[in-house]
């Protein structure tokens, strides 16, 4: 098949071949025109968003021309040749082809536009065009500024468990994992699910975050990182929501509020600055297709303003003053609503903001309370256009503490012992913050779907491919 042969599409438009007198191509036909004495193929592999033309000479002596199709695949073998005053500087002449796999003229991306609501009904189809072809290599080379940013930093690399006995987050949205029949359960005698007969001999889910084995690991390595798949069975329709995404969840030992802060407006700014400089031929597609703004400007804006602090009580005491109708109303205690947090971002700070110190009861068990015993060392990050991408605290250290706020919000402590060990015995100040990767993918790319970032969502009622 020549594979080892074959050069991509993306180094032959950019001309980094050193004979191109004797080029093979491999990929699929996007589109055919024939003519008495000349006929054109654009081909593509899937490594650019670019295709190759390649001229036929002298198309009557190639009878497979008529069996090739929009999306047919072929393997190509010819020279390459400059030219000018044209988009692409290179072209391919053809000297053999061959075809390797048919296609119908039924096919369903034939050359012309289709809406991302159809798109998501062929999603084994739809990566073969061109915003689902740029978005998957966008979401390949971001994966890889992830670990990058947290490797040049000296963080370990952790896998954390898919399936679990602990709901991180307290929600009760995990979606159940079990080895039973579920035409014959077995039952205890007050008539629930006797879970003490399961695999696992108790209950169990997929994960909704990393977070708390993260802190294992922390307490040990020091600086840690996770980045995997996580779940949610929350029966939610929105634009922002799927049942199964991927988590960016660091926890660093010896670190508090205010060094985690530093770390996540770092961290930001350093994945808009890689999309811009090593993912341009992607930013410029979103620039043009995608977002309704200039996202490429606003990434840079971003970048180079210093992300506002201010805590949950002035957040509340500047929006109860507010030159502004909310939809919900403000007052202390209340969770900040989109419409709150994209205020303070486009229209108070016009900037990213940090929103520190929640009241304790809308915030997670495991995080570090204040001296005044009604708030939390919690911080979401707003950035304007969506409001909070991260979220993140100073975990509690204290085992007293500890216990105590997870016997107030009526926790089995049995089940977390493990997790209190890790504050009996050398226990120190830690924190850590999560990203949703999508969510991210969504901000910097402008698409208004979290289904259009992913290969293939999770969301009620679809699970098909």
């Amino acid at each position: 098949m020549d594979y080892f042969k074959r050069k991509k599409v993306k180094d032959v438009l950019t001309k980094e071949l050193e004979d191109t007198s004797n080029v093979t191509v491999l990929g699929w036909v996007r589109t055919k025109r024939v003519s008495k004495n000349i006929a054109f193929i654009e081909i593509n592999d899937g490594s650019t968003l670019k295709n190759l033309q390649v001229v036929i000479l002298n198309p009557d002596e190639f009878e497979v021309l008529a069996e090739i199709n929009t999306g047919t695949s072929l393997k190509i073998v010819g020279y390459l040749e400059e030219v000018k005053g044209r988009e692409q500087s290179v072209e391919m002449k053809a000297k053999e082809i061959e075809l390797i796999g048919d296609c119908p003229s039924d096919y369903e991306l034939q050359k012309k536009r289709h809406s991302f609501e159809y798109l998501r009904e062929i999603a084994h189809l739809r990566p073969r065009t061109n915003t689902f072809g740029v978005m998957n290599r966008f979401r390949s080379k971001m994966s890889y500024a992830v670990h990058k940013f947290f490797q040049k930093r000296g963080f370990n690399y952790i896998h954390t468990p898919i399936i679990t006995a602990n709901d991180t987050e307290g929600a009760g949205e995990l979606f159940r994992v079990t080895n039973f029949d579920l035409a014959n359960l077995p039952l205890t005698d007050k008539g629930e699910v006797d879970f003490s007969q399961d695999f696992f001999n108790e209950e169990t889910g997929l994960t909704v975050s990393g977070q708390l084995e993260a802190e294992v690991l922390a307490t040990a390595l020091g600086d840690v990182y996770t980045f995997g798949p996580t779940f949610r069975a929350e029966n939610s329709n929105t634009t922002r929501h799927a049942a199964e995404f991927w988590m960016i969840e660091p926890e660093m030992a010896f670190c508090d509020l205010d060094e985690n802060m530093q770390l996540i407006e770092e961290f930001l700014k350093y994945l808009f600055n890689y999309a811009l400089e090593e993912c341009a031929e992607e930013m410029a597609f979103f620039d043009r297709w995608i977002a309704e703004d200039n996202r490429i400007e606003n990434l840079k804006k971003i970048i180079n303003s210093d992300f506002a602090q201010i805590s949950y009580t002035e957040a509340v005491e500047i929006l109860t003053v507010a030159d502004k109708e909310f939809d919900y109303q403000v007052e202390w205690g209340i969770d900040l609503q989109t419409e709150h947090e994209r205020y303070l971002t486009e229209e108070h700070f016009n900037k990213p903001v940090m929103v520190t110190d929640y009241p304790r009861d809308i915030k997670a068990f495991y995080m570090r309370l204040n001296d005044d015993q009604k708030t939390v060392r919690a911080v979401d990050c707003l950035v304007p256009g969506v409001g909070e991408i991260i979220g993140g605290s100073q975990r509690e250290e204290r085992y007293d503490v500890l216990v105590q706020m997870m016997e107030e919000d009526g926790m089995e402590l049995e089940q977390y012992d493990w997790f209190l060990d890790l504050r009996k015995y050398g226990t120190v100040p830690h924190s850590g913050f999560g990203l949703g990767f999508e969510r991210i993918l969504m901000y910097i790319s402008g698409m208004k779907n979290i289904r259009d970032v992913i290969s293939f969502p999770r969301t009620p009622g679809n699970a098909k491919f």
